[in-house]
């Protein structure tokens, strides 16, 4: 015969996270002017071994996808200057000059908050380079902020906590 065990009457604490707590941290980049920030994620491959009279599936190589970006474009400092700061550091397109991967890939952390401000979740984003940038749009008959949209790809990341 089986037996509930006591602490499966009582009630749990629970908390969800909440989206619009979090700080990401990229070196040149405040982060105050990072308005959204997609969560990693990633996809694996299948390799299909063909064995006898059946195919059997395995896990291949795991590759990360992009994170997307939508960063506020304040007078000063400028968004679309630290933007631009660092997709220099990959090529400069005065001089047509590219640079070595440890100049343009850079680690970032994404801190996820809890209601009293403390971080209860850090995700690593490693080698993580500017791949596309949309600076936004002006318009006359609009009285919104102009924002940028960043596409980063990555290394890998690390989920510590």
């Amino acid at each position: 015969m089986a037996f509930i065990d006591p602490s499966e009457l009582l009630a749990t604490a629970f908390e969800p996270k909440v989206a619009n707590r979090f700080i990401m941290d990229i070196d040149g980049i405040p982060g105050f002017m990072v308005k959204t920030a997609a969560t990693p994620n990633f996809s694996s491959d299948e390799v299909v071994l063909d064995h006898i009279n059946t195919y059997r599936k395995i896990k291949g190589k795991q590759r990360w996808g992009d994170m997307t970006l939508t960063m506020y474009d304040p007078i000063t400092p400028s968004g679309a200057q630290a933007v631009m700061d660092w997709v220099r550091l990959s090529y400069e397109s005065v001089t047509g000059r590219a640079g070595y991967s440890d100049f343009y890939k850079k680690d970032i952390r994404l801190e996820q908050l809890g209601p009293v401000g403390d971080i209860i979740g850090e995700w690593i984003i490693k080698g993580a380079f500017v791949s596309d940038a949309n600076f936004g749009a002006h318009d006359w008959s609009s009285s919104d902020f102009i924002s940028i949209d960043v596409t980063l790809k990555m290394d890998y990341c690390i989920l510590n906590y």
